[in-house]
């Protein structure tokens, strides 16, 4: 036995073909030719080796490191403290994010008001007061500027110049400000968040993704891997 687990231990590969493996513990009971799959069930069953089909596992330390990693393990104990905490921080950080909603829609509909109130005015400068002749040149300064602000915007921010990216840049901004207003912290909410949601792509946000859809996809990812 203890040669057959040497012999396997000089093999550099991961894994290796059943019909290999059955050679390889042959060598270990040449004087009884019959006891090699006995040899080979036994290996197999005190986890020397890992037996998947036709396919042998020779580091299994590899495939428990690859399925606990898809696996998602109790990170706490029940009734754990810190998941009171973090319930009672996203109940907190719901309310600041529904806020600065508000606070967004709010300018954006003072926007909207704004450009329509512009728009009656140089209607009646053009149509009334003054003309096109007048009006024109001031509508491409106009225009000119907007596009001006649009492309300053782009380069404080990195952000598509429109009305998403706008909401978004407004939205992180006055949610920064209502954390810090009423001393939110972010960084205790984000790090309970790994703890129980380890797998969430967005922890600042606070939106956990869900890898269900993802989990047999990611299992030939990391057996793949192991096999190579």
């Amino acid at each position: 036995m203890e040669m057959v687990k040497w012999k396997l231990r000089e093999i550099q590969k991961s894994w290796i073909p059943y019909s290999e493996f059955v050679r390889v513990c042959a060598l270990g009971s040449q004087d009884h030719p019959d006891q090699c799959l006995e040899i080979a069930k036994m290996l197999d069953e005190s986890g020397t080796v890992i037996v998947l089909g036709n396919v042998v596992y020779l580091r299994p330390e590899q495939v428990a490191k690859a399925i606990e990693g898809l696996i998602p393990l109790p990170a706490t104990i029940p009734n754990d403290a810190r998941r009171e905490e973090l319930e009672e921080m996203e109940k907190e950080k719901a309310a600041i994010d529904e806020r600065a909603e508000t606070l967004v829609r709010r300018e954006l509909w003072s926007g909207l008001g704004f450009l329509m109130v512009q728009t009656a005015a140089f209607m009646r400068l053009t149509f009334w007061e003054l003309s096109w002749d007048v009006m024109e040149p001031i509508c491409f300064y106009v225009t000119s500027g907007y596009f001006i602000a649009g492309y300053t915007f782009f380069l404080r921010t990195s952000k598509e110049p429109s009305f998403e990216g706008f909401f978004q840049s407004r939205f992180s901004t006055k949610q920064r400000r209502l954390m810090k207003a009423r001393n939110f912290d972010i960084a205790r909410y984000n790090d309970l968040r790994t703890s129980f949601y380890p797998s969430s792509s967005s922890p600042v946000q606070g939106f956990p993704s869900s890898n269900s859809m993802l989990y047999d996809d990611s299992a030939k990812m990391q057996l793949g891997s192991i096999q190579h």
